[in-house]
């Protein structure tokens, strides 16, 4: 598997799913085109972009001046940065800002953000009228290779990690991997994680083409485009098969029965970045994989060296504050995974791998294995 050297042309994925089809624009600088995009999807339409300040200080200018150009109409609602705005309140406010612009069913709501705004006003649009369309403008990585892609939409509660929401997908994604150049490298390397997930559970040649050429793809080469439209389209074929994670779609979890925890341990808050809760949980189901005899040890050790290698952590040991809150108790860490989405009449659900390229949903394994495994990483 190679990167592709032409860049000129945008990329498009298309996520099948019947009448509610759209596709996912993959280019630099594509931001250009969404005023284009939306008045040719929807004639005359109104819009209403949510963002967050910092996204805002980047890229809301040149996202009003898109949607100017093409002669649509719109207004902005900015709430604040991190997982703290995925919450009751501030859903409130988007919704009340919404209602106030007087955004109508037939028009859009733009989640112009990462993960957390793409979240959140995913989920204030299913509200807001029973029902109103809206288009992801994801602008972090995690966003463009996930959380952008497939309708799930939600807040947190304090009990655990998108415990409230909905699906709804949105009616167009528009990628610009140009605005990943204002990322931190933290804040990168998070995303990255994401993108060695599609890897690990379903295509071993997209592992191994990683190892080779991560460096290109955080430089910002013709690596990147190509490992963000990789990761969509392995994305999008799994959603058009379980829209609605009755099964098969459970396998994106990987490492997430782990890191939504871990997130949870820490407080929703900077001390971990999703992407550095799923990469120490990836490490950890390969570990709990190995320990089954699912896979070789050689493997799981060659997950943590990558990951590593690109600097994300991948012990409990490596998260910030690890002692406090909660993270050196196996007890408490079983606990909040019990709170997980996957969990059916009490019994958790994990995703583990039977070889690199190939996991696995398994609900048989037994809390008092997972958490005796727990108690001898804590250590």
């Amino acid at each position: 598997m190679t990167a592709p050297l032409n860049r000129s042309a945008p990329i498009t994925v298309a996520v099948e799913l019947g009448e509610r089809a759209y596709d996912i624009i993959i280019g630099r600088d594509v931001l250009a085109s969404l005023g284009q995009r939306i008045a040719a999807l929807r004639p005359g339409v109104r819009t209403a972009i949510v963002t967050d300040r910092t996204v805002a200080q980047h890229w809301l200018a040149p996202t009003e001046a898109a949607l100017a150009q093409a002669g649509v109409a719109t207004t902005r609602i900015v709430v604040g940065e991190g997982e703290a705005s995925k919450s009751y309140g501030v859903l409130q406010d988007v919704c009340e800002g919404l209602i106030g612009a007087r955004i109508e069913r037939n028009d859009l709501v733009i989640a112009l953000g990462g993960g957390v705004v793409g979240d959140l006003a995913g989920f204030a649009a299913s509200l807001v009228r029973r029902g109103v369309d809206f288009v992801q403008v994801p602008t972090s990585l995690l966003a463009q290779v996930d959380s952008s892609v497939g309708g799930k939409t939600g807040i947190n509660s304090p009990q655990g990690k998108n415990l409230i929401g909905a699906f709804h997908q949105p009616v167009l994604v528009v990628a610009d991997t140009a605005v990943l150049d204002t990322l931190s490298q933290r804040q990168f390397r998070a995303g990255y994680a994401e993108v060695a997930k599609y890897g690990l559970l379903g295509d071993a040649g997209f592992f191994a083409w990683l190892e080779a050429n991560h460096a290109e793809i955080f430089s910002g080469g013709a690596a990147r485009e190509h490992a963000i439209a990789t990761s969509c389209r392995a994305k999008a074929a799994i959603v058009a098969r379980d829209e609605r994670e009755t099964g098969e779609r459970a396998l994106l979890n990987l490492g997430h029965t782990f890191g939504h925890a871990l997130e949870a341990a820490t407080g929703f808050s900077d001390r971990l970045f999703h992407g550095e809760g799923v990469s120490v949980g990836m490490v950890l189901a390969a570990e709990l994989s190995a320990e089954l005899g699912l896979i070789a040890p050689a493997d799981a050790a060659r997950i943590q060296r990558h990951l590593a290698a690109v600097g994300l952590p991948t012990h409990l040991q490596d998260i910030a504050g690890f002692r406090q809150e909660g993270l050196a108790d196996a007890d408490a860490l079983m606990a909040l995974m019990a709170q997980d989405k996957k969990v059916k009449r009490g019994r958790l659900t994990f995703i583990l791998l039977e070889a690199i390229g190939q996991a696995v949903i398994r609900s048989d394994i037994e809390p008092a294995v997972v958490r005796e495994f727990l108690a001898r990483k804590l250590v």
